[in-house]
């Protein structure tokens, strides 16, 4: 594995998976995998599900190990088989976790978007091609007879070529080998891919398991910092390590300074704020400019459909600018519309290069237009 080529299942600012020792807040999912491994039940595949960010890769990259490191359970005769083990961790000094570490451990394959070399940047997919390299792994592993382990990052990703292809593994699979799948929309799945996989489901984290899973990708934020990326991010991991990268509560918190200023909005202010999301050069601030304009609309709907704004606050002062904004069930559905006819005619714009601070600054103005009509 090259050090310089971009990883598609890593986060910017944190440890790659493999590297990740523990897993914060699923220990249901990992109970679930060891009683299924103790009972001698282990299915040969597995479909890890849940919010982005929430650890599964991190689950699979430990399931992987420790199959890998553990042999199979054998009776000792007069003292009978040893206890089942009682956790997925292996140490740290294990050959095995050296060989995942480098990229060299024989019994792994990842089956990740691959790195295209004409165009120097990843595939937008999984190929065909990626699965059929599977045959060549397990016809070079099968001769040691060990386990063999499949990691799936992620199953989504798969174009149709490549997801029937992996199904017909799934439905003939080589004996003595576990496939890992990993999956943040399964309803996008073909039906028989999942009908053909055990469930791991995955929960968003709680503030808590938050700071200790910042603090394990070492990534140290305040508490009150903490509280407000777990809402903000809703429990995801991933999703807060890209907002603290990137100063995503800082910007939120602008964002709704902003809102608290319709409808006679702060003109200078919207256009700072959409020269800075709209930054030429920075891509992944639009994004995020854009992800947090449509999560504040979203808990503006939420807060007038359910009359009341979230219990935690993702930035100063904004349960008093939800409150005030959507004080009705009538202004919730104004503003759950607002975000879906935003969202359209960002893409829109997007697809035809419009200048992104101008796409910023138009879509505030429609916010103030929309206020405006409903005060």
């Amino acid at each position: 594995m090259s050090d310089d080529l971009p990883e598609p299942d890593r986060v910017s600012g944190a440890p790659h998976p493999r590297e990740t020792p523990r897993l914060i807040g699923q220990d249901h999912a990992e109970r679930e995998f060891l009683e299924a491994f103790a009972g001698d039940r282990l299915h040969h595949a597995w479909l890890l599900t849940g919010p982005l960010g929430v650890g599964k890769a991190t689950l699979a990259w430990r399931i992987a190990r420790f199959l890998l490191a553990t042999p199979p359970a054998q009776d000792d005769g007069l003292f009978g088989a040893p206890p089942p083990p009682a956790t997925l961790d292996i140490g740290p000094d294990h050959p095995v976790v050296h060989r995942i570490h480098a990229g060299s451990e024989p019994g792994l394959f990842a089956l990740r978007r691959p790195y295209d070399e004409k165009t120097k940047r990843l595939k937008a997919q999984i190929t065909v091609d990626e699965v059929r390299r599977l045959k060549n792994f397990f016809a070079l592993s099968s001769a040691d007879g060990g386990r063999r382990v499949v990691i799936v990052d992620s199953a989504d990703e798969m174009n149709v070529n490549a997801a029937n292809a992996l199904l017909k593994l799934l439905e003939e699979p080589p004996a003595r080998t576990t496939l890992l799948l990993i999956s943040h929309q399964p309803s996008r799945l073909l039906p028989t891919i999942r009908s053909r996989c055990r469930t791991l489901r995955l929960s968003p984290l709680s503030p808590q398991d938050m700071t200790a899973a910042l603090t394990l990708a070492g990534v140290e934020v305040a508490p009150e910092a903490a509280l407000a990326l777990a809402e903000l991010a809703a429990g995801s991991v991933g999703e807060a390590i890209r907002l603290e990268n990137l100063h995503g509560l800082k910007l939120y918190a602008e964002l709704i300074a902003l809102l608290g200023t319709l409808p006679r909005m702060d003109r200078p202010r919207a256009l700072a704020l959409a020269e800075t999301g709209g930054a030429r050069g920075k891509p992944e601030v639009l994004d995020l400019m854009l992800w947090l304009l449509d999560t504040a609309l979203s808990r503006m709907a939420r807060t007038g459909a359910t009359g009341a704004p979230p219990a935690q606050q993702a930035a100063p002062g904004e349960s008093t600018v939800l409150a005030r904004l959507a004080p009705h069930p009538q202004h919730g559905r104004l503003w759950a519309q607002m975000a879906q006819d935003t969202a359209e005619r960002t893409r829109h714009a997007r697809a035809v290069n419009v200048d992104p601070a101008s796409l910023l600054l138009d879509a505030f103005l429609r916010l103030q237009d929309a206020a405006a009509a409903m005060a």
